[in-house]
């Protein structure tokens, strides 16, 4: 897989992502028990978190650095839906929006021979992303489906 074909894939997941909410009132998007008790606004915002992480990692991978760590993953998302459940939607939309936007950015200009085979930089980038989002992606559908939204 190129460069060219990692964004599509990365790109075609969000876009399925977005559309697995669209069109959902903001009351349903703040509405908790979607994922245990998170919302759809909290499933955003954990997305956000992870594509942030991402933009921390990638560069450091680069650099056969290590990147951070988090002390268990429960607690981190834990701890970051937390800190991120008192921001608006609006507030939670556009850092999505922004960050992943700066995530393409990276990776259109991230080294060339980190796409082209399996590497700790290419495996980070898929767990954090296109494999991360049809998991929620389901739990949306399914929510949505239960609610006859």
């Amino acid at each position: 897989m190129d460069r060219r074909q990692l964004l599509n894939r990365i790109e075609e997941r969000w876009q399925a992502f977005n559309q697995s909410f669209a069109g959902l009132p903001d009351s349903a998007l703040r509405e908790p028990g979607v994922t245990g008790e998170w919302s759809v606004k909290d499933i955003i915002a954990h997305v956000t978190t992870w594509e942030e992480e991402t933009l921390k990692a990638l560069p450091l991978l680069a650099e056969g650095k290590r990147p951070p760590q988090y002390g268990g993953v429960d607690a981190f998302n834990a701890r970051e839906s937390a800190r991120k459940r008192a921001l608006s939607l609006a507030i939670v939309r556009r850092l999505a929006a922004e960050t992943h936007r700066r995530l393409l950015a990276y990776l259109e200009t991230a080294p060339e021979r980190h796409f082209f085979t399996e590497t700790t930089f290419r495996r980070r980038l898929r767990l954090d992303t296109y494999s991360h989002y049809p998991e929620h992606i389901r739990a949306i559908q399914s929510w949505r489906k239960g609610r006859g939204l």
